[in-house]
């Protein structure tokens, strides 16, 4: 049991990091737009420096975090006793549902960056703002899960994330309407 406990804090160590590189490396991506939108020579010079910027966080980061939550969940829930018990509940099942949605969400910005690194604009810096508050999402879906398990209510839990991005669009359309204002 000593063993599986300091499996589960590396996991959830990494998962934090994880975390952390995925909402910071959108945030960069809203950056990098916005800098290309500059003049000369300041673009050149803001887009140098971000893309240095989102390669660190990118490869020594965000990667090696998710690759070891992963590692560290594998080994939990596949050589450890505990492991064989919650793959048998039907919340952890819904719980590697949205990881694995959160792997879809890390793949598109590995996309995202890899345009962004070639200069390849294809995405508005509101439309990245928007896209920042998917991780949120997932977060709270897996957060919830995890610590209320069976006690989750799945029609409070569906109504709840449905509540939660209707705030964060409308949070998005505030902010959306001040930054509006302060550049009139």
């Amino acid at each position: 049991m000593e063993l599986y406990n300091y499996i589960k804090s590396l996991h959830l160590i990494f998962v934090i990091t994880w975390f952390a590189g995925l909402f910071y490396i959108v945030r960069l991506f809203v950056y990098q737009i916005e800098a290309n939108q500059k003049p000369s020579p300041e673009r050149e010079i803001l887009l140098k420096q971000y893309k240095i910027m989102t390669y660190r966080l990118w490869y020594i980061i965000t990667w090696p975090s998710a690759i070891l939550a992963s590692f560290f969940a594998f080994w939990m829930l596949f050589f450890t006793d505990l492991g064989s018990v919650w793959l048998k509940m039907p919340w952890m099942h819904v719980k590697l549902g949205f990881v694995f949605v959160l792997y879809l969400y890390h793949l598109k910005c590995h996309q995202i960056y890899k345009q962004l690194q070639n200069d390849d604009f294809k995405y508005s810096s509101n439309f990245m703002r928007l896209w920042n508050e998917g991780a949120t999402l997932i977060l709270f879906a897996v957060v919830f899960l995890v610590i209320l398990k069976n006690a989750f209510n799945w029609i409070y839990g569906v109504i709840g994330i449905i509540l939660f991005s209707v705030l964060i669009m409308l949070g998005f359309k505030f902010y959306k309407r001040i930054r509006e204002r302060n550049k009139s």
